[in-house]
């Protein structure tokens, strides 16, 4: 059994590892991870986990890391949304920790969408 204080520790470090603020500031970023069955199933809690690890790693205040439900693509998963203020919402695919990284670096901190990993045309 955890004493009160590693209890304590645990808290502090996975609160600064996801951040489920429902702050609506307009300058704010939000990456939003599908994790219904079909997402989890196919990979997304690794994703998600390496967004929240990066975002905090690399001090991006102004990023936020959530999770939703299904987003009603389950062949495209997982799915990772992001969400940029006055851009239109990005929607990558098939994504694993790998590319989950390669994000950050890209599109997060060089504001480069990574097409190669966005949503074909249907």
């Amino acid at each position: 059994m955890k004493s009160l204080e590693e209890l304590k520790k645990i808290r502090e470090r996975v609160q600064g590892q996801i951040n489920l603020r429902e702050d609506n500031d307009e300058k704010q970023t939000r990456v939003v991870v599908g994790m219904a069955t079909c997402g989890i199933a196919a990979g997304a809690r690794p994703v998600l986990n390496k967004f929240a690890e990066l975002v905090q790693e690399k001090g991006l205040n102004d990023v936020v890391v959530t999770q939703t439900g299904c987003i009603g693509m389950c062949r495209f998963e997982p799915i990772v949304e992001v969400y940029k203020a006055g851009e239109p919402k990005v929607t990558y695919v098939h994504m694993n920790a790998d590319k989950a990284a390669e994000v950050v670096e890209k599109h997060l901190i060089r504001g480069q969408i990574v097409s190669d990993y966005v949503i074909p045309e249907v």
